[in-house]
């Protein structure tokens, strides 16, 4: 049972890494300064990173240890999540990007 759980983690944090390269190269596409970073080639940890405006940055880390969302302004962390709580906050920022590509309907 152990070995399934571990393997389904595993599983898990791949797909997270590969949304998160998706992500960054849908941002930049968007014009927003956006970067993904892994480590190896097993994708078992990323370090995402998104410049939404001056001075405003949120980065975004997925590894075997944690997951963690911190959003900072001015040099100053205005919130740190961690869990499903910044994946959450993860797919509001997704939304976003989704409702910023579809045209507006009169």
């Amino acid at each position: 049972m152990f070995y399934r759980l571990a393997e389904q983690h595993r599983q898990f944090i791949r797909d997270l890494v590969l949304n998160l390269q998706a992500l960054a190269i849908a941002l930049e596409n968007r014009g927003y300064m956006a970067s993904c970073y892994t480590c190896g080639g097993e994708l078992n940890s990323a370090s995402f990173m998104v410049s939404l405006a001056d001075n405003h940055l949120i980065r975004f880390l997925v590894s075997d240890y944690g997951i963690t969302w911190t959003e900072m302004r001015d040099d100053r962390e205005l919130m740190k999540l961690e869990g499903a709580e910044a994946i959450n906050q993860l797919q509001e920022l997704a939304n976003l990007l989704k409702e910023a590509c579809v045209p507006a309907t009169v």
